[in-house]
């Protein structure tokens, strides 16, 4: 590995560019936003150029590239989500009936209790309809996907259950799904709707979708101490064998928990105790409190205690 090489962490998501290699063997990788992340070498896999190409497919351990594994037909909805390529940065998301059944399609971003509409439409028997286009770099922040079908039987017959499937991306699975697509016949990253489905209860969904507009649910968001500790070993039993990026990982998500709590509760104002080290968790925390809107300022505090390893929020 040379200064410059692009690598991932074997035990996290990270990825970014090689800054500096020391004498004694110690890597520093600059990853998104300029943030500096240390780690050894036996922590590190090189980044193929087919995954440069994209962002997210992990390199096997014999630095081969992953043979896609085509899909079978499935043997009974023959339903389909593709990823059709249009450049190397976009894709255009289509629904698939390889089927000789007709369905009612919903398709819904899911953000928490909160989803939005993609597409609602009837999906013949043989029809392949696009219904958006997503670009590639921005998978990792993609909401996961709801798809709904409920069959349409025009005649009577013995009633097919309606069903439905939630998912979300993960990159490093996804172009392991590369094959020619049905009806499109192209090659798409395709994923089967028909496995593990789950039958609904269309009375129960109706009664929902009726009461989502009428109804709030209020949750009582617990107040966090006004004071936050972000050393490791306040966080976890043994951190002895976890590595840097693995602590800085459980601090920050430590952090935005308890951030994201004082801001749903109310408080006016939180401290977090981080530690001076070599200052990349002080730099990670304010460079995310930068970009929060809820954030009046913040600053370092309590000086006399702990020098530069403390920073008070105040919340607007």
């Amino acid at each position: 590995m040379n200064i410059g090489d692009r690598v991932r962490l074997l035990h996290g998501n990270e990825e970014g560019i090689i800054k500096r290699i020391s004498s004694s063997g110690r890597i520093e990788i600059e990853i998104e936003d300029g943030f500096i992340i240390p780690a050894s070498k036996h922590e590190l896999v090189a980044v193929n150029e087919t995954e440069k190409k994209y962002f997210g497919t992990k390199q096997a351990e014999d630095n081969q590239i992953d043979t896609p594994t085509p899909i079978s037909a499935p043997k009974d909805q023959g339903l389909y989500l593709a990823f059709l390529s249009i450049n190397d940065q976009s894709l255009s998301l289509y629904l698939i009936n390889d089927s000789n059944q007709p369905y009612l399609a919903h398709v819904s971003e899911v953000f928490g209790s909160n989803h939005r509409t993609l597409f609602a439409d009837k999906l013949q028997a043989g029809d392949a309809k696009k219904f958006d286009d997503r670009l590639l770099k921005e998978m990792d922040e993609w909401p996961a996907f709801l798809l709904r079908f409920v069959p349409i039987q025009t005649r009577l017959e013995k009633a097919i259950p309606a069903f439905e499937r939630q998912f979300r991306m993960k990159p490093t699975q996804f172009f392991k799904h590369l094959s020619k697509a049905p009806r499109l016949d192209k090659n798409a990253y395709l994923f089967a709707l028909e496995q593990t489905t789950k039958e609904l209860d269309i009375r129960a969904l109706n009664a929902e979708l009726n009461e989502a507009g009428n109804k709030t649910k209020i949750i009582e968001t617990k107040r966090p101490p006004k004071s936050i500790d972000l050393h490791i070993e306040q966080l976890v039993p043994d951190a002895s064998k976890m590595s840097n990026s693995e602590i800085i990982r459980i601090q920050l998500g430590v952090f935005e928990k308890n951030l994201d709590q004082a801001i749903a509760s109310g408080m006016d104002q939180i401290t977090f105790i981080h530690g001076v080290g070599n200052g990349v968790l002080r730099k990670e925390i304010h460079t995310r409190l930068s970009q929060i809107q809820n954030i009046k300022y913040f600053q370092d505090t309590q000086k006399d205690n702990w020098g530069y390893g403390a920073t008070l929020v105040r919340i607007s």
